[in-house]
């Protein structure tokens, strides 16, 4: 194993991509990253401009002889998403990510790696940096906090944009050409609760932990844990002999979460059954998840005695509510196959200081399922005694099949590695829905390298992905059809 980047190839990315990943980057948190990029192009000589959010814009203009090829818009995300494993010592606010490569693969240690979207990002620096690759006019939109509300694509303007075409680079499998894409709102149900003061009885810390995780639009259907269930029936199955004083579970909206803890009350003349009970209920849940998530923990350990529990009627609707709130597919695509249409994603959970509360990122590519899955959660947060927000809403990106870019990068693709590439839909928000609102005419695409495990510390980046995306990418900027 080793750390370097520099000296991998193509080194206009690696070499952007370990300078940028120097940079504390994660979602309403991107002032470095953005004067990171503004100095960027401000050295290189390129006009420079941010919008009132953050967006950054960098204009290169057309290399010798390709000021007659459309105007490109090449596009990515400067945020990425923070999660780390439990037990590594990291401070996503001030410290860079530490990288190391394993084989075919950069990878992180213990946290995101933030390829998504830090990749693309490095890419579109790379070409901006070239005195040698190819290309037609190019605008370089670098959007802020996409992980989290896609609030920068949403707060463009719509006159600050000239290209006719948008390539964005925040596609994780480089044999798939992106038309399309899921649009999302968040679900948040919300109650409040008088706590009761503790006189007496023995507390337990219930863990679970060592779950895969993922991301939660990509990767909802292969049925991986969600912690903040898999606590539930837990607590499920010792509702009768404790009383809970708080749960913390998940903590990123769009990543599947993979740990949630919780502090149980026993009284010593229920402990026998409550040690019965919690393990086999630990011991059914193992059995389930054996193949699938081989590194799942869970345990229970005493702890401090809390001060305060959650009232029994509060307790039964925390549980109702939680076991009632889709966590999964909803429904999968009717017209494209492989494709979930809808999903939902039981996201974070917290219960203390008199507060309950847990969070959802409901997603569909079609608005009315969207909507239909939202009106379902409302009706369980009634059922549960809980209001239910929603906010965050941004719409989904709809294929176009007849796309001019798609045609010439399916060709391009089909000559430089002798296949057919596939050309998907993706059940994840990515911008393009949101800027085909403020361009409407603006033809789009979205690829770039393979990445995998996405929003988890098991993030990692193909060497040899990146090697063939980069040709890819410089191929295409090269022959951009001429203006009409």
């Amino acid at each position: 194993m080793t750390s370097a980047l520099s000296t991998i190839a193509p080194r206009e990315i690696w070499t952007h991509f370990e300078a940028l990943n120097a940079i504390p980057r994660g979602s309403k948190k991107e002032a470095a990253v953005i004067e990171f990029i503004q100095n960027f192009g401000a050295e290189l000589g390129l006009e420079t401009q941010t919008d009132g959010v953050g967006n950054v814009l960098i204009k290169k203009p057309a290399t010798g002889g390709m000021n007659h090829r459309k105007t490109i818009v090449m596009q990515a995300h400067l945020d990425m998403v923070h999660q780390k494993n439990s037990e590594v010592d990291f401070d996503f606010d001030t410290q860079g990510i530490q990288m190391y490569v394993d084989g075919d693969w950069v990878k992180a240690k213990g946290t995101t790696l933030g390829a998504d979207n830090g990749l693309g990002v490095a890419a579109i620096m790379g070409v901006l940096a070239s005195d040698t690759i190819k290309h037609p006019a190019i605008e370089a939109l670098f959007t802020i906090d996409e992980e989290t509300g896609m609030t920068g694509a949403l707060a463009l303007e719509g006159d600050w944009l000239t290209g006719e075409i948008l390539l964005n680079l925040d596609t994780e499998e480089d044999d798939e050409l992106g038309v399309g894409c899921a649009g999302g709102i968040d679900v948040t149900f919300k109650a409040s609760y008088k706590p009761l003061e503790v006189t007496s009885g023995q507390a337990c810390r219930i863990s679970v932990s060592g779950l895969k995780g993922g991301h939660s639009g990509m990767d909802i259907h292969l049925g991986l844990g969600n912690a903040n269930k898999i606590m539930n029936r837990l607590l499920w199955s010792v509702k009768n002999v404790v009383d809970l004083a708080e749960i913390k579970g998940g903590s990123l909206r769009n990543a599947i979460p993979r740990e949630s803890f919780a502090v149980v009350l026993v009284q010593d003349d229920q402990m026998p059954a409550f040690n019965a009970a919690i393990e086999d209920i630990m011991d059914e849940i193992r059995a389930e998840y054996r193949s699938l998530e081989p590194d799942l923990t869970m345990d229970c350990q005493a702890t401090d005695a809390p001060k305060q529990v959650v009232p029994r009627a509060a307790f039964e609707n925390i549980l109702y509510g939680i076991q009632a709130t889709l966590n999964g597919v909803y429904r999968m695509s009717p017209d494209i196959e492989g494709l979930v249409e809808a999903s939902n994603n039981l996201s974070k959970v917290r219960v203390e200081n008199g507060l309950i509360q847990w969070e959802c990122l409901t997603r569909s590519s079609v608005e009315s399922t969207k909507w239909d899955l939202v009106r379902q959660l409302q009706a369980v947060g009634r059922l549960a005694d809980c209001e239910v927000d929603h906010a965050g809403d941004y719409p989904g990106w709809a294929p176009n099949m007849d796309s001019a870019i798609l045609k010439l990068m399916r060709q391009i693709y089909q000559e430089q590695f002798q296949s057919e590439p596939r050309v998907a839909a993706c059940h994840a928000g990515l911008e393009c829905g949101i800027i085909g609102k403020h361009y409407p005419k603006m033809d789009m695409i979205s690829f770039g390298p393979n990445i995998r495990g996405a929003h988890s510390p098991d993030e990692r980046a193909s060497i040899s992905s990146a090697q063939k995306f980069w040709g890819y990418l410089c191929e295409t900027l090269a022959r951009i059809p001429e203006k009409i």
